[in-house]
């Protein structure tokens, strides 16, 4: 990505993560005295995967706020603050515990402006730790973006890089619409260069990672990482893949999507979320109903995860999630007309 001048002027770090979103909230937090962090043991334990740290120290705990152990009552109390003039950042410990706030993000924070005919606003951001690699079983493990994509009113976004994860997380607390961040738990570790001071990654807008003229890749967070794996092998190979980060999952950029396609003819869509009705299904439509249809030389190849909960054993769970050995051998097929 090229980053705007002001940014580029500004020392560069080599930030995890993890990292990256503390840098986040702290210049948030510092800038900006409506803005409150809530969630379970994200105080004086750090959060649950370590990413708020010592920020309770730093602002104290009227400013990074440990809630009960009820999301449906956490999620309401963000709604509630939103709504009253705040700008609450909210942290689920994982994104499969959204299931029991659904009520206040999909009835309430998604649909006020709109039932009450744009008289109010609901700033808010919420953050979901997602994706398998963990261990972690069935119920710790899943990728629920595409049921918050399916929500107008909602934006939902995924960062793959320290960079990205750092400036969309600031350009969502300055959306006045809720924004749903998730964040790929294998992701907290990798490290990349991070500016200094504030910047933003524009939400709704795909990145154009590696270009390339014999197939597209649109991937989505940790995919994003696999499918730049996968190029580089296909490039020995003499296939040449342009990779897409998609970023945002609502809005969806279709037009560099699209460009893309039309350019290379071949689309392969890469998403840890369960198959059926995923990202790959709206990404692949998307092509369909455009221009870039009558360009395709090759069905179109959707890998998204297995049709089942993800298991705990470790060598099951790799296999319910597309790995690059899935990306190389798809991409493969379309090039070559073996799909």
């Amino acid at each position: 990505m090229t980053a705007p001048a002001a940014v580029l002027d500004s020392p560069l770090r080599e930030l995890s993560y993890a990292e990256a979103i503390r840098d986040a909230l702290a210049i948030a937090l510092a800038e900006d005295e409506r803005v409150v962090l809530m969630g379970e043991d994200i105080g004086v334990y750090g959060g649950a995967f370590q990413v708020s740290g010592d920020l309770v120290h730093r602002f104290g705990e009227e400013r990074v706020i440990d809630t009960p152990i009820s999301e449906l009552g956490g999620a309401g109390m963000a709604v509630g603050a939103a709504l009253t003039g705040l700008r609450p950042i909210y942290e689920f410990q994982f994104s499969d515990f959204a299931t029991l706030a659904m009520e206040q993000i999909v009835n309430q924070a998604a649909k006020l402006r709109f039932m009450l005919g744009g008289a109010v606003s609901v700033p808010l951001v919420m953050r979901f730790p997602a994706g398998s690699g963990t261990g972690a079983a069935a119920q710790h493990s899943q990728s629920l973006e595409a049921w918050f994509g399916h929500v107008p009113g909602l934006k939902v976004v995924q960062a793959a890089t320290p960079y990205d994860a750092k400036g969309l997380l600031l350009a969502a607390l300055d959306d006045p619409d809720p924004v749903m961040l998730f964040e790929h738990k294998l992701l907290y570790k990798t490290k990349g260069p991070v500016p200094e001071g504030r910047y933003t990654v524009p939400i709704g807008k795909a990145e154009v990672c590696r270009t390339g003229s014999n197939v597209t890749i649109v991937a989505t967070a940790i995919m994003v990482h696999r499918a730049l794996e996968a190029a580089e092998v296909l490039a020995q190979e003499g296939i040449d893949a342009e990779v897409i980060d998609l970023r945002t999952v609502r809005p969806m950029d279709r037009e560099t999507v699209v460009a893309s396609v039309a350019k290379t003819s071949r689309l392969v869509v890469a998403y840890e979320g369960v198959r059926t009705l995923g990202i790959g299904a709206e990404v692949s439509a998307s092509i369909v109903e455009s221009e870039a249809f009558d360009y395709l030389d090759a069905p179109i190849v959707r890998l998204g995860g297995a049709e089942a909960p993800i298991p705990y054993n470790p060598e099951l769970e790799k296999a319910a999630v597309p790995q690059v050995a899935d990306i190389l051998s798809a991409v493969r097929g379309v090039v070559r007309g073996t799909r």
